[in-house]
């Protein structure tokens, strides 16, 4: 072992201590955090894996910082057995937690490199449980719904019905509701009977849902 992994095993260490005094971070969570290695999803040059702070990817992206990744994990409520549709893979960390968890995620990304390379770290650790689909994925996946969960790393002005629609009984579903161009709040709606309840996470800034593929990138 070299002296860089020893200290990513202490800072993940330290990292899974905070982590229990989170509200909803689960065994289950936990144990995803532990065996999904956040280092092979980072840019090179980051020093700390574990910060909480967001981090540039290919194609002019972000990926949320360690403890963001994990709350919207947790915020999702992630079980054996769920189906989980996610709009935005990115570097594809947040997509492999959950699919440590769950029975299939079917995740949507509009920049063909974020997806190839995504595609591939979940090769190099074994996971094999995700379908990526190289869409905008705006209009969700029905022809593959009712989904237990959907998440949405993006903004919209309203709530948004067409992924509403493809979720199943007592699903939620968690985005950004707030001006493309400012502050957002992130939100979990949760489908009860024919009504939605909403609770409000906390403040974000997203970049508005985003339309078409970018095939040259």
């Amino acid at each position: 072992m070299t002296s860089a992994e020893g200290q990513d095993r202490e800072r993940l260490a330290e990292f899974l201590v905070r982590l229990r005094g989170e509200p909803g971070v689960s065994p289950a969570i936990l144990k995803a955090v532990e065996t999904v290695p956040r280092r092979l999803f980072l840019p090179s040059g980051i020093d700390n894996p574990f910060e909480d702070r967001t981090a540039p990817i290919a194609c002019g992206e972000t990926m949320p910082g360690a403890l963001a990744a994990v709350r919207i994990a947790a915020a999702l409520e992630p079980e054996a057995e769920q189906r989980i549709l996610e709009v935005g893979t990115g570097s594809g960390y947040v997509t492999a937690l959950l699919a440590r968890i769950v029975g299939h995620v079917t995740t949507f990304e509009r920049y063909r490199r974020l997806l190839k390379a995504a595609s591939q770290r979940f090769r190099d650790i074994g996971i094999a449980n995700v379908t990526p689909i190289f869409e905008d994925g705006r209009d969700g996946f029905a022809s593959g719904s009712p989904y237990h969960r959907v998440v949405i790393h993006s903004a919209f002005p309203a709530p948004p019905k067409q992924f509403l629609d493809q979720l199943a009984p007592h699903g939620a579903l968690i985005c950004a509701i707030g001006p493309g161009d400012g502050e957002q709040m992130l939100v979990r709606l949760r489908k009860i009977g024919s009504r939605f309840e909403r609770q409000d996470i906390g403040p974000v800034r997203y970049q508005a849902i985003a339309f078409g593929k970018a095939d040259v990138l």
